[in-house]
């Protein structure tokens, strides 16, 4: 009796330690940041948000969403109310805003534009043409009655003229994007829906330049880096960037947290060394020193959300924006501990 005893407490011992082991080998071992610099801002939506742009007054913007959702804030992005607009289907998906003074845009499916001259005090829906090839996906303001749109196909367009008129700058669409990034002097990367290639479009150019994807694993999303390269995030936490000493080139590819389960959904740069890369499950990973070691916010682990999108308007102002109404305002730098 007492041989039965002490052989059933051994076991359980050997079950309590193996599940120890297991515990431990699914935990994260990259490191932490010892300052968390993002603000949780409460929102009152369960959509889904896309994008956020500001005026030239760095106090007043705008985020917009799933289900026709906007907000506006006037006072940096503190606190937010809801814009209720005059739109035929309120299901529609607003995926990008945009502004260039006092001028803006929002674009969105299917076929929604907008525009307005006065800071968003009032809002002008444009017709688009059937024969627009997809549904609008990114635009940006280029100055007075300009901006440049996207479909989400791969159509680029432009017009000066206030939305009237839409100039086709590529021959032919590539294909339904997963998602499609511009650079600052006017490149485009656009990543295919399987995620199985990518296309870059560069100005001057009639059409799109398609590039296989460089290993088995699936693109999730691509973009450029400050001095230019191209960035990759792959699925399984892979990121990768363009080598500078060749174009058509790759670096070795690395995983900042191999044993995670979580996807890498977006990239953005804060300064020129220091990179933000936002995922699935709330996860956020912070690099110093442009990309080769990475440090994880934990503290913000705990909003039970993906986060989609990381845009950063200048060095001290930025935003996470995700699913559920997230936004994540930037408060301050990060240190690694």
């Amino acid at each position: 009796m007492v041989c039965s005893k002490t052989i059933v407490r051994f076991w359980q011992r050997i079950v309590i330690l193996l599940s120890a082991a297991l515990i431990c080998a699914s935990c994260s071992t990259i490191g932490s940041v010892s300052y968390n610099p993002w603000q949780v801002i409460s929102l009152p939506t369960e959509a889904n948000l896309q994008d956020i742009a500001f005026t030239d007054n760095g106090q007043h913007g705008w985020v917009v969403g799933s289900e026709a959702t906007l907000f506006e804030t006037v006072d940096g992005g503190s606190n937010w109310k809801p814009i209720a607009l005059d739109i035929d289907d309120t299901r529609s998906r607003f995926s990008a805003v945009s502004f260039s003074g006092s001028e803006g845009w929002i674009v969105g499916q299917p076929s929604v534009l907008l525009h307005t001259e006065d800071e968003g005090k009032s809002w002008t829906r444009i017709a688009l043409s059937s024969q627009l090839p997809g549904s609008p996906s990114t635009i940006v303001a280029q100055g007075p009655n300009s901006a440049e749109m996207t479909t989400d196909v791969g159509a680029i367009y432009r017009t000066t003229d206030g939305g009237k008129n839409w100039k086709a700058v590529v021959q032919d669409s590539f294909g339904v994007v997963r998602n499609i990034n511009r650079s600052e002097d006017g490149q485009y990367v656009a990543v295919s829906s399987k995620g199985n290639f990518y296309s870059v479009w560069k100005p001057g150019q009639n059409t799109w330049e398609p590039h296989n994807r460089n290993s088995s694993r699936r693109l999730q999303n691509m973009g450029f880096t400050k001095d230019g390269r191209l960035w990759m995030l792959a699925r399984g936490g892979q990121i990768q960037f363009s080598d500078p000493s060749n174009p058509e080139g790759w670096g070795k590819p690395f995983f900042p947290d191999r044993k995670a389960s979580w996807g890498l959904l977006d990239m953005a740069y804060r300064t020129d060394n220091e990179v933000w890369v936002a995922g699935g499950g709330g996860n956020l990973l912070c690099s110093l020193d442009g990309g080769k070691t990475w440090q994880k916010d934990r503290e913000v682990e705990d909003v039970p959300a993906n986060f989609y999108r990381i845009v950063f308007m200048g060095p001290e102002r930025g935003f996470v924006i995700g699913a559920n109404g997230t936004l994540l305002k930037y408060q301050g730098s990060a240190q690694a501990a």
